[in-house]
C-alpha cells in the first residue's frame, strides 16, 4: 500500500462512523481508531448501568406471560365445580420457563386430552427451553380434568398446566 492509498483510506474512515479499523496485508498491520472509538467504549458502560437493576423490565415482561392463565381462571368450566371438588384436583406445574407444546410435532396427536387417564410416568406435554425439548411427566395418576394452557404458549416456572383428578 503506497502513501496515496493510505491517505485515501484514512479520509474514508474519518468520514465514516467507524470506531475502529484494522487491516493486515502480509507483514503490514494497520489499526486506526477514530473519535467514535471513545464514545463506542463509553456507551456500553452507560448502557450496562441501567441493565443492572432489571427488575422493572423483567416484571413487566413476566406479566404478559401470566395473561394466558387469566382467561382460564375466569373459565366457566373451572368455576362450575364446587370449591371442595376443585381443591381435590392435583396440579401439574411447569418445572421451567419455556414454551408449552401439547404434542411432539404439529402433525402428531396431543399427548393427553381432557378425560384421558394417566399414570405417574405418562408424558403430558413438552416444554421447550433454549432449544431443548423437555418431556414433562405427570408424576401423578388420575384423569385429566382441565388443560389450562394453549398450545405454543409461553409458560413460567411453577405455572399450572393441567388439573388432574387423582380419584378418576
Amino acid at each position: 500500500m503506497d502513501l496515496k492509498e493510505l491517505q485515501e483510506l484514512i479520509t474514508l474512515i474519518s468520514e465514516s462512523n467507524l470506531a475502529e479499523f484494522k487491516l493486515e496485508e502480509g507483514d503490514m498491520k494497520l489499526s486506526i481508531r477514530t473519535k467514535h472509538y471513545i464514545t463506542s467504549k463509553v456507551v456500553p458502560q452507560i448502557a450496562a448501568a441501567p441493565m443492572m437493576p432489571m427488575p422493572t423490565p423483567v416484571q413487566s415482561f413476566a406479566q404478559p406471560m401470566a395473561e394466558p392463565a387469566a382467561p382460564v381462571q375466569k373459565s366457566e368450566d373451572r368455576d362450575t365445580g364446587s370449591t371442595e371438588e376443585s381443591n381435590d384436583y392435583v396440579e401439574i406445574v411447569s418445572p421451567m420457563v419455556g414454551t408449552f407444546y401439547r404434542q411432539s410435532a404439529p402433525d402428531k396427536p396431543p399427548f393427553v386430552k381432557v378425560g384421558d387417564s394417566i399414570s405417574s410416568s405418562s408424558v403430558v406435554c413438552i416444554v421447550e427451553a433454549m432449544k431443548l425439548f423437555n418431556e414433562i411427566e405427570a408424576e401423578v395418576s388420575g384423569r385429566i380434568v382441565k388443560i389450562l394452557i394453549d398450545d405454543a404458549t409461553p409458560v413460567e416456572y411453577g405455572q399450572v398446566l393441567f388439573l388432574v383428578d387423582p380419584k378418576g
